[in-house]
């Protein structure tokens, strides 16, 4: 039996707790944005009048650069995350033995608690050029010291901090389907690959849509890999923020960046997921 006024009772404290904490500094990033810069003091001019200047800068050719850089990579980044994922987190569901199902996940979820600065330098040690695989790159006719190698070494140590995330978010998914389902469709004369596409990652969309959300939001919110592997060439609007805020104390500028990222990150979200819920929804009619 429902309960609403219980329920609503147990809610009320944790958001009269945790809307300042979340609203909080969204506001303050907004009215700061709106402050004058004065070269020379740190934060915006509090006298003078509110601007919109912060947000005019933005839309200058070389920050459009920026953003299409972050969205860009991180799709990429993402999207081979999930490629490669599923069928990781298939074999584990599906294949491995209980033994190995335990090694693997365990070795998932161990590498999340290895240093994120560490997990990159692994990456760029090992595909830079003087790693072992240093000629990893010249498979896709990509010199190391390009931009184009940087672009790819930024892909791939975003691949390798987001692939146990997804991994694992797939893990739960695949588990949660009925393998009963699969067994029926063969049994009925379809092929295995026709039961692979049509039965489970039909019904793992829901999943995979969690798991790339994740992915994605981890890849254009990312500061630490375009710093460290990007060498210049790949900066990202978190690297431009990160820059306005500490190297030249421009506050409104960077509070600006800030305010436009999340307008944009959230609505890019809320317009794939009405994408895939109206695809989904006109498929199951």
């Amino acid at each position: 039996m429902r309960r609403p006024g219980l329920t609503a009772a147990m809610l009320w404290p944790a958001l009269i707790i945790m809307a300042p904490l979340l609203l909080g500094p969204l506001f303050a990033l907004a009215q700061e944005s709106l402050k004058p810069y004065v070269g020379g003091r740190i934060g915006g001019d509090d006298a003078g009048a509110l601007t919109l200047d912060n947000y005019a800068l933005i839309a200058a050719p070389e920050y459009v650069r920026y953003f299409l850089d972050t969205f860009r990579v991180g799709l990429i980044s993402s999207g081979l995350a999930l490629a490669l994922g599923f069928p990781m987190a298939h074999f584990i569901v599906r294949r491995a033995r209980p033994a190995t199902r335990r090694v693997l996940i365990g070795g998932l979820v161990g590498t999340l608690f290895l240093s994120l600065i560490v997990r990159v330098y692994a990456i760029s040690m090992t595909f830079g050029p003087l790693g072992p695989l240093s000629g990893f790159s010249r498979l896709f006719g990509i010199r190391s010291n390009s931009p184009d190698g940087a672009e790819l070494m930024v892909v791939l140590g975003l691949m390798n901090t987001t692939l146990p995330l997804v991994a694992l978010t797939l893990i739960g998914t695949l588990q949660n389907i009925n393998p009963r389902l699969e067994e029926a469709a063969m049994s009925l004369g379809a092929p295995r690959w026709k039961t692979f596409f049509l039965v489970t990652v039909a019904m793992s969309v829901p999943g995979i849509l969690s798991a790339g959300i994740i992915a994605y939001a981890f890849c254009i919110s990312n500061l630490v890999v375009p710093m460290l592997v990007g060498r210049g060439f790949i900066l990202f609007v978190s690297n431009l923020i990160y820059s306005r805020f500490s190297d030249v104390a421009n506050f409104p500028g960077g509070a600006a960046l800030s305010i436009v990222m999340m307008v944009i990150s959230v609505s890019l979200f809320y317009g794939l997921l009405h994408l895939v819920r109206s695809n989904w929804q006109e498929a199951g009619k």
